[in-house]
């Protein structure tokens, strides 16, 4: 199985090799950043340009396809109509808020790529608590949000923070129950361990109906913590203008529109991990002869796949599906997908004691 082993391995040893241990770290956390930037500014042109193109075709259109050839150029133009675009802060606005709240947002979407495996033995940070830090980190990222609409010092701002707060924190329940569904399977924390304990099946064919149930409520509940329609209250232009950014321009809300497709690449990638076996080859059983071509596939290239598999999937949602209501999305949490996770870990968890999964 190909992977990114190889040149990280070789690299770490001609930098210990020629500058020492000291500048060596140096360097490849610099090396390591300047990458994670990299994928920050590629996923922003992608997704941008797969969310028009998705639509267009959810709705018999064509889309973008003025700049460039079919279109293809369309997110540099954009790009660089917000780079040129002047950032205006509002007069009654705590300005050091106001001005921060966009770069939280960022850093805690490079914070959750540290321990996600990207391939096989290709990992920015291998913690032992892989799960427990992605879930915690990624809670912070409604601070920024409220932080933008209270600092804006506009009401409908205001109110859009207020229902994101509400409804990210409401929905991390039931995202947690469904994460926890495959760590009581997997028995670890650890991403490398829950992803080889898929080498004989990912958990989503291997793990029954729990896991099935775990699958499709953790879609639902990512969607909502990425504020995606058709659960996108927190900036519904028919009501709040543009939400908790309505007063943002420029690059600042450059960086809040990125940080929505990271973070939607980013939950895509822990699903991925956890119910689709993340770098992991699709293997049956005892099929050694198919499992042997599956594995001359890179384990880049599957993990990419099936992130942007789901990608699909979330954005197909937003073209489907009517907004809800406040009071729709928050009953859809409280009375129905949190009763849900928690009995389907109920039975996760006794499926797991008696060993009756695949």
């Amino acid at each position: 199985m190909w992977s990114f082993s190889d040149i990280a391995n070789n690299l770490h040893q001609w930098l210990y090799a020629n500058v020492g241990s000291t500048w060596a770290t140096v360097i490849e956390m610099v090396l390591a950043g300047i990458a994670v930037i990299t994928l920050f500014a590629v996923l922003g042109l992608v997704l941008v340009l797969m969310e028009r193109k998705v639509s267009a075709w959810m709705q018999i259109r064509l889309g973008p396809n003025r700049v460039g050839p079919k279109g293809m150029l369309q997110s540099f133009a954009d790009t660089l109509k917000l780079m040129v675009k002047e950032g205006f802060t509002p007069g009654g606005a705590d300005k050091f808020l106001f001005n921060f709240a966009p770069y939280l947002s960022i850093i805690v979407a490079m914070l959750l790529m540290a321990p996600i495996a990207f391939a096989k033995n290709f990992q920015l940070w291998n913690i032992n608590i892989g799960v427990l830090y992605i879930s915690a980190i990624s809670s912070i990222s409604v601070i920024s949000i409220l932080m933008a609409g209270w600092a804006s010092n506009n009401k409908y701002s205001l109110v859009g923070a207020m229902r994101s707060g509400a409804q990210i924190v409401s929905y991390e329940l039931s995202a947690g129950l469904s994460v926890i569904t495959i760590v009581v399977l997997a028995g670890s924390l650890n991403i490398p361990d829950i992803i080889h304990s898929q080498a004989n099946g990912w958990w989503i064919f291997k793990g029954h109906i729990p896991v099935l149930i775990a699958f499709v409520i953790f879609i639902i509940a990512v969607t909502a913590e990425t504020n995606r329609a058709p659960f996108d209250m927190a900036e519904a232009e028919s009501e709040l203008t543009a939400g908790f950014h309505t007063e943002y321009s420029g690059m600042k809300f450059a960086l809040f529109f990125l940080a929505e497709y990271v973070n939607v690449f980013i939950v895509c990638a822990i699903g991925a991990t956890l119910f689709l076996g993340g770098w992991m080859p699709l293997h049956i059983g005892s099929w050694e002869g198919f499992n042997r071509v599956m594995d001359y596939i890179p384990s880049s290239l599957w993990f990419f796949g099936k992130i942007f598999l789901l990608i699909f999937l979330i954005m197909w949602f937003r073209w489907s599906f009517p907004r809800l209501r406040i009071d729709q999305l928050l009953n859809l949490e409280w009375k129905y997908l949190l009763p849900i996770s928690m009995i389907n870990l109920l039975l996760a968890t006794v499926m797991a004691i008696g060993g009756w999964h695949f």
